[in-house]
Parts: C-alpha cells; structure tokens; sequence
C-alpha cells in the first residue's frame, strides 16, 4: 500500500486541489461536516445555471456522409429480387391511396301518385375509377303508368377532384322525348358536398341548337335514428333565353322541393315514401298555363333508394 501511495503520488500533485474537490463530492463522510445547500427560491428557474449549448456540442448537425446515397433508392433491393420488391410497393401503393373504385347509386326509383296519372320515374347516377379521376354515368327519366315513357336523358362525363369535397366534371348529354326530336348537350359542372352535409350537383348545358340551360340538385340526409332518414331534396332548373320548340321562357323554368322518409334495411337498400311539389315557374308556367297544361303539381311518391 505504501509502495502504491509513492507511485501516485506525483499524479496527485499535478492534479491538485481540483482532485481534492471531485474526491471530497464522493466521500462518503462528507455529509457529516457539509453545510446544507440552500434550497431554490419560490419562482426560480429550475434550469439555472445548466449550460444548454453543452449538450449540443456533442452531436453536432453534419450532413451525412457522401456513401450515404451511393446504394440503391430501396435498401431491401440489396437483399431480395428488385423486381419482386417493386411489385409489393406497387401493391401496397394501390391499396394505400391509388384505389379503383365502381359504383352504381340508385337515388331515386319511385312511382307517384297525384291528381293526374300515375308516374314513375328513376334518377341513376354511378363512376368508376380513382380519388382524383372518374368516369361519371348519370341517366334519369320518367313518364306515366299508363302512357310509357315521357322523357329520358343520359350523361356520360368526366370528373376530376378538386378539392377534398368537390369535383369538376365535363362531358356530353343525350335527351329522349316523346313526340320530340332527340337533343345531344355539351354537359359542364360540379358535384360535392356544401357545408352543412348538402350534397349539390349543379351542372350548366349547352345545346346542338345554341341553347343554354342550367340545373341544380341539392338533397340532405336528416339521420332520426340510424336506421331511419329524414331527406329533404330541391331542384332548380333555368334556362338562358327562350326556346318556344321545348315551351321554356328565360329565367327560371322549373322547381321541385320534396321530403322522404327512408328507412334502410341496410345501406344498399331502403324504401321510403314521401311528398313532393314541382312545376313550372316564371314564363315557362305561363307558355304551359297558356296551352292548356297544369303547371305544377303535388304528389305522394313511394319508391327505393339503393346501391351496388
């Protein structure tokens, strides 16, 4: 032990009083004559005297070495068959945010029953494709129980997303009447969902003839229990100028405004019944008024809503 002390010696005495200072913090006998440290005033920072930029000195911000980007984009290409690696991210791409989606929607197949004959009519819209781009089939037309078809139209568009609720669509429109020419359309328009949970679809028309129309669908599902949907649907349709060989006047031409109760049985399938109003508004009711006809009407309707 003497021996050990002489060798140590010299490396004590170059150390000094600060090895006097570090080993007095560890010994183990120095609570017994150490004045007690004051305690922290109320209110002081308990970070006192901590030197923040220490720390940072450590590990200081480098840019990564140079061989960092010398290997392959996807690190396990190095262990398993690159093209094996790059159908599974193609995969797990499609199936995290590149999904293909079809759907058909019945929104309305219903009859209705009112003063005059008995009608029906179907409102049928469905897409196929992505998030972002779809292809659009919307088709809708009614007529009498006893007398056929009244009218019908087909739309075939394409529609893009341009916001997280809104789509832009563009395409072409395709009318058949009875008793009338057959009548093809330039379609323009957007379709989404407005505050409040409306779901608009507001599109304008432009005619082989020149004839600018415009319509708009707004509808709301009222949830009185999960089961159970009160809908309250409106229909706006206007036309730019008159056009005296399909008895429109400019102006506001045509109005509906409906309820329906549904209940689904499941989300692809639910009956409802309901009341609704539409006619003719402004100089159209007039030109109808005039010929003879009834220009508006109030009817129960009865009919399904589904989709696949």
């Amino acid at each position: 032990m003497r021996r050990l002390t002489l060798l140590l010696a010299p490396a004590l005495l170059l150390a000094g009083p600060a090895w006097s200072q570090d080993h007095a913090a560890h010994d183990p006998h120095a609570h017994h004559h150490a004045e007690p440290a004051p305690s922290p005033a109320a209110g002081a920072d308990p970070h006192a005297g901590h030197d923040m930029g220490a720390s940072a000195a450590v590990a200081p911000n480098r840019p990564p070495p140079v061989a960092a980007g010398s290997g392959p984009a996807h690190a396990a290409d190095l262990y398993f068959d690159p093209a094996e690696m790059a159908r599974a991210r193609d995969k797990l791409r499609a199936e995290n945010g590149d999904v293909r989606t079809t759907a058909l929607i019945v929104d309305r197949l219903e009859a209705g029953f009112g003063e005059g004959e008995a009608t029906w009519l179907w409102d049928v819209q469905g897409w196929t494709g992505g998030d972002i781009n779809r292809a659009w089939l919307k088709t809708e037309g009614e007529g009498g129980v006893d007398g056929g078809l009244d009218e019908a139209e087909v739309q075939l568009l394409y529609g893009r997303a341009v916001t997280p609720f809104w789509d832009v669509q563009l395409g072409v429109r395709h009318d058949v009447v009875r008793g009338g020419d057959d009548l093809s359309h330039l379609a323009f328009g957007v379709q989404g969902l407005a505050p409040h949970w409306w779901e608009v679809d507001a599109a304008g028309f432009l005619s082989q003839d020149g004839d600018l129309t415009a319509r708009v669908e707004a509808e709301y599902d009222q949830r009185i229990t999960q089961r159970l949907i009160l809908q309250p649907r409106l229909e706006l349709e206007a036309s730019a100028r008159d056009v005296p060989a399909r008895a429109l006047a400019a102006g506001f031409s045509h109005a509906a405004a409906g309820l329906r109760l549904r209940y689904e049985f499941a989300p692809e399938f639910a009956p409802y019944a309901g009341v609704e109003w539409h006619g003719a508004v402004g100089g159209t009711a007039d030109l109808i008024e005039a010929a003879g006809g009834e220009a508006d009407d109030v009817r129960l309707v009865i009919g399904l809503k589904a989709w696949m």
